[in-house]
């Protein structure tokens, strides 16, 4: 479900709760574009946790997610129900998407590791990910399923999602720089322009 906050004298904060539930997951989702990068996050998976955090922060979002899945079976329908649930929740938060930026991309630098996001909310879904990981587990994440949520959220959140890892030495800030990255990019194409807010960006009249 979608909502607009609106205080006197300020813009409306859009922001999106959300519950998806199934044989294999249960979350409890809620976001807030316009927000303070304030998070709680409880995933089951640790380093899961720790991405989603630093991309609530870096995208200033407020971000609150509760997800109890099957990880005795294995990691993977958690990973990529969460993506989906995020993208879905971003879907609600957009509402008719008139007056956004829609597409933002960011190059962000973590140490020795640069990374590269690109981001179209155009309504279709796509996603290409190249992150250069050459481990099976980070922390306690396996990392095969980067590709799983990002392309979970592409799916939901109806959105072009491009990930690139550029050089890096450590396989830690190579995920990490591609979660802030991520959410830098989404954070510009989401963002309102004053000039363009009865505006659509799309000439086809539809996102």
């Amino acid at each position: 479900m979608a909502s607009r906050k609106i205080a006197p004298g300020s813009v409306a904060r859009r922001s999106a709760t959300l519950k998806r539930n199934t044989t294999e997951t249960q979350i409890d989702l809620r976001l807030t574009l316009e927000g303070e990068g304030r998070y709680s996050v409880q995933t089951g998976i640790r380093f899961l946790d720790h991405m989603l955090e630093l991309f609530a922060r870096h995208g200033g979002f407020d971000l609150s997610l509760q997800c109890t899945g099957d990880l005795d079976v294995d990691q993977h329908h958690t990973v990529e129900d969460i993506g989906i649930a995020l993208g879905e929740a971003f879907l609600q938060a957009l509402g008719n998407k008139k007056g956004i930026l829609r597409a933002g991309y960011f190059l962000m630098p973590m140490d020795e590791t640069l990374a590269a996001a690109a981001i179209d909310l155009s309504g279709r879904s796509s996603c290409v990910i190249d992150a250069k990981v050459r481990v099976r587990i980070v922390g306690d994440l396996q990392t095969e399923l980067l590709a799983d949520f990002f392309e979970g959220f592409a799916r939901g959140a109806r959105a072009n999602v491009h990930l690139k890892v550029l050089y890096g030495r450590s396989n830690h800030h190579k995920i990490e720089a591609i979660f802030k990255a991520f959410a830098r990019a989404l954070r510009f194409a989401c963002s309102r322009d004053p000039q363009l807010r009865t505006m659509l960006p799309s000439t086809k009249g539809l996102l």
